[in-house]
Parts: structure tokens; sequence; C-alpha cells
């Protein structure tokens, strides 16, 4: 009834794929790799009740007052600190600030840098919640496809010199939805493509730490070569995501920038959690806690591998993840992977289908499995229930 006071931009802006098929998910006879959840048994709960009564004792009432707009001082500083341990940043606290998720921070970018019509590199498929945030602010993309290895460089170089985006956006550590990994030869080699370009660079990276392997940790594209680029990081996936904290990595001026977007939109983030978490990462190892993150999501991956092996048609392949949350599936050339949804609802099993992960594709034969929510046994015939439906396409 309001539709005609509606502005434009909601107008073209679709709700959230994921969002509407959760809601069909709650059924609870329905088995769902539809989300990305972690599991909820990785949530430190005992540690981060201790750390609740220690900071409400500890700094009483400013737990429950306003606060700054870039986050807590003494979360910045272990954000620097870890990343220059891990990478070796050149970074101080004024290149930090912490936002509402991971998601807020895609929102406020688009809010500091993108005018209607401006271009926006993006992988194919690229990360659906990137897609909605920068939508909101009508933007063009110009999606690049992925390899095994990561981007394609000729269709990158073709794509920069064709359209000179304004900012890029890639998850090179198991990519969402793809599970994917850029190689050590494929980041120099987007760098070089990108390194003259009057472009800014986003670097999503919410799964960087859930490597199964010990292999050494790849380098961020342009690590401590240019100013021009943004470190998207995120506790949701390695400590609980109900708090909703994320954080930026950049120039302090990209960061000062950022401060006044996100003034506007909410002062600051949860301060409460923002204590919670600064005084759990204090007093608690994070990185053997990650290890048990990984252990557990290694095992629940293997459990989809070897399920899809045994039950999924030769036809169909897969992605073998290496680390992250996701598997890609991919059908039969000419199968739809909305019409095996449909199908699979029926089976009481659940999945995104590749569309929303597109930017204008329609009836994919791409689906998006996630693997971290459920145990081994309910994987596996949850994959099984996957495969029937598979057959009747």
């Amino acid at each position: 009834m309001f539709n005609n006071l509606l502005s434009a931009r909601i107008k073209k802006t679709p709700s959230s794929f994921i969002r509407e098929i959760l809601k069909v998910t709650q059924n609870p006879q329905i088995i769902s790799f539809a989300g990305g959840l972690p599991n909820p048994i990785s949530f430190p709960v005992e540690e981060l009740k201790t750390s609740t009564n220690e900071i409400i004792k500890k700094y009483g009432n400013k737990v429950f007052q306003y606060s700054t707009t870039q986050g807590l001082d003494i979360l910045r500083e272990y954000i620097v600190e870890r990343y220059k341990k891990l990478w070796n940043m050149d970074i101080t606290i004024e290149n930090v600030i912490i936002t509402t998720g991971s998601q807020q921070a895609l929102d406020l970018i688009g809010k500091v840098f993108l005018n209607k019509g401006d271009k926006v590199l993006v992988e194919k498929p690229s990360y659906l919640g990137l897609l909605q945030a920068f939508m909101m602010y009508e933007a063009e993309f110009v999606q690049t496809k992925l390899n095994d290895d990561g981007l394609d460089i000729e269709e990158l170089k073709d794509n920069l010199k064709t359209h000179h985006p304004k900012l890029a956006y890639l998850i090179p550590n198991f990519q969402n939805p793809t599970g994917l990994t850029y190689s050590s030869e494929n980041r120099k080699a987007v760098f070089e493509a990108i390194k003259d370009e009057d472009m800014i660079l986003i670097q999503d990276d919410p799964y960087g730490e859930l490597r199964f392997t010990n292999d050494e940790r790849i380098p961020y594209i342009g690590l401590n070569q240019t100013n021009k680029n943004i470190y998207l990081g995120s506790f949701s996936k390695i400590v609980t995501p109900g708090f909703r904290l994320g954080f930026v990595i950049a120039h302090k001026d990209i960061i000062k920038a950022l401060e006044t977007a996100k003034q506007a939109s909410d002062l600051h983030s949860n301060i409460f959690s923002q204590y919670q978490i600064a005084q759990y990462l204090q007093n608690n190892d994070l990185d053997k806690h990650i290890e048990k993150i990984k252990n557990l999501y290694k095992s629940q991956a293997s459990a989809m591998v070897d399920a899809m092996k045994e039950f999924f048609p030769n036809n169909v392949k897969f992605t073998i993840p290496k680390g992250g949350m996701f598997s890609w599936v991919t059908l039969e050339e000419g199968k739809s992977a909305l019409k095996l949804f449909d199908i699979a609802i029926q089976k009481n099993v659940a999945f995104v289908p590749g569309d929303p992960f597109y930017v204008s594709e329609k009836n994919v034969n791409t689906l998006r499995l996630n693997y971290t929510n459920a145990d081994e046994a309910t994987i596996k015939e949850g994959i099984k229930r996957l495969a029937k439906s598979i057959s009747e396409i």
C-alpha cells in the first residue's frame, strides 16, 4: 500500500534470498545446508560467561554507556597486534574501525565510495550480501569469472581496460559461495593487473582462519604495497556471530570517512559486546580455540564430500573444501538448481540455489552447500535426500 512512497533504490534491491530460505527451513524436520551458520557447539559459552562477569566488575557503568564510533581501543589494539603478528601489517589503531558485523562494513563502504552508476568489479559468482549492499547505492557490477586457482586474469585485464571500476570486491580465502582459494601466483597476478588502476581493492576474509591444513598462510593481495587496500575481518566465524562484531583495516583517511558514515548509521557498534570480546581475547588462547573449530569443520566437510562421492551422480561436480564453510555443486548443463530446490524441500532438505550469487544469470545449474551446522550422520542423510532429488529433475 506504500509502494508509491518507497525510494527507487529499495524497489530495485531484492530481499536476501538466504534470509527467505531460512524462513522455510524453520521446520525441524528439514535438514538445512542453506545458511552459512557456525556450529553452536563451537561457541565458547563458559569463557564468555566469565568474561561478562569480569567486565562488569572491572569497568562498571562503562559497559552500559555510549561509546566512541571507531570502537573500543583495547579491542582495536588487539586487532592491530594480531594482524602484525599474522601478516606483518604496517598498521596502528588509527587504521582500524569496529563495525556491526562485516555486513555493516560493506554498507559503509558503499555509502563512502559509491555514486549511482559507479562500477564495482566482483567475482563470478560473488557473495550475495555484497551484491545486495551495493545494489542499495545503485552500483553497476562487473563480473570476473573464477578458475580453480582464483580470478581469470585475462578477463580481469579486459574488464579493467573496458570498465575502469572504482571498487573491486574479492574473497581470496575459501570464497563464498564456491569455497575456492586464490593461489599465491594468482594473487600476485591480480595485483600486477590492478596496481596502476585508480581503484580501491576490498578483500573480505571471514573464513581465512578456518584452514584445514597446516599449509603456510598465503598473504593478501598487494599486502603492504598500496594504501588502496581495505581488509574486512570478523569475529563471527571464530568466536560468535550473535555479537555482530566485525572490523575494517584501511588507510586512516578511509577509516575517517567510514567513521563519519557510521556516525550517521548507528553511532557505534554494541559496546557491551566489544568489552565481552576484548576480555575473552585477552584471557583465552584464540588460536587454540580456532584449532578446535577447524578440526570440527574438517570432519564435517569430509563427511559431506564422502557422502557426495557415494550418492551423487557422476555428472554432478563439487568442490572439495580445504577450509571455510562451503562446497559448490555444479549440476549437469541445462539443469536448474531452483527447480531442484523445490523438489528437495519436499524431501526435507534445503540448500541455496546459485542464482542470487550472480548479477543477472537465472536458473543456473549451481548451488551452495554449508556443512558446518549439522553433525556427520545428518550430513550423510541430507546428501542422500539431495541425491534422490537430483535424480528427479
